[in-house]
């Protein structure tokens, strides 16, 4: 599989346009309206944030999982949430997610679903609109984005939200839970993006770099559910944002099916819009 590299140059200017889609489409709709432990065995770890840190290695062992994500923003007491689903290829670091907007987050009533896939370094987007032909694809240097593709997409891209908790500390284990049939366990604490930054797998680490200086805060609440074999069912992380103004955040992750397969295609450099794409 080869990873397309071309359009480097107009990486940026795309990047800044394509905010519509998370932070900006959400602001339109607004305005509209580690190890593992013995199943059933509830002692806390002896190192609750060694056992967050370690989640994104478990997740690479597990090589793939399907995906689905929810990101809540919320605004002048307004809220809006932006739904996913899709696949992760975590040996690989390449995914694909089916992104929902709300009712109006594009200007009008209804929105096809937009096709992202994500790669390192890299989101390609179709059904983009703001100008952009439905056949074509908009491809985004994500280490140009503030947030490295956190928020950007409308949904943090599964592999991220995993290596982002690499900078875990202050973490509490809070007991067990069942999740889905599933018995994990459940963390909470804090995240430094650029701690996780430096610590990340190399296709993650520019876009973590990126968002180290995008944020309002440094510092990322989560709560994190592993399973028993220390892979990461759900993460929820709450950013502060700033796009006119500060903007919560709440981005949340649900893994399951590990080891399905997931296969990302993509597209031929003809089929990659060159042209301006609207505020």
């Amino acid at each position: 599989m080869v990873v397309h590299q071309h359009g480097q140059r107009r990486g940026r200017a795309a990047g800044e346009a394509v905010l519509a889609v998370g932070v900006a489409a959400a602001i339109a709709a607004m305005s509209g309206c580690g190890g593992s432990a013995s199943a059933g065995d509830d002692r806390p770890p002896a190192d609750p944030a060694a056992a967050v840190r370690a989640a994104a290695d478990a997740l690479t062992r597990a090589g793939s999982a399907q995906a689905r994500t929810a990101m809540e923003m919320a605004t002048g007491g307004t809220r809006v949430t932006i739904r996913g689903e899709g696949g992760v290829d975590f040996k690989n670091r390449m995914g694909q997610l089916l992104v929902m907007l709300p009712a109006d987050a594009a200007g009008k009533e209804e929105h096809r679903p937009i096709t992202e896939l994500l790669v390192p370094g890299a989101l390609y987007m179709k059904n983009r609109g703001a100008g952009v032909p439905d056949d074509k694809w908009v491809r985004v240097d994500t280490t140009t984005l503030a947030d490295g593709n956190l928020v950007t997409g409308g949904a943090t891209d599964p592999l991220a939200a995993a290596e982002l908790l690499r900078g875990a500390q202050e973490v509490r284990y809070l007991g067990e839970t069942d999740l889905a049939g599933t018995k994990v366990r459940h963390y909470q604490g804090t995240t430094d993006i650029g701690r996780a930054a430096q610590s990340a797998s190399p296709g993650v680490k520019g876009a973590l770099e990126a968002a180290a200086k995008g944020f309002a805060k440094d510092t990322v609440p989560f709560d994190a559910y592993l399973d028993q074999e220390g892979r990461l069912r759900k993460v929820r992380h709450r950013f502060s944002y700033v796009n006119n103004g500060v903007i919560d955040v709440s981005s949340t992750t649900l893994l399951y099916g590990f080891g399905t397969p997931v296969s990302v295609l993509l597209p031929a450099s003809r089929d990659i819009y060159a042209g301006k794409i609207a505020e």
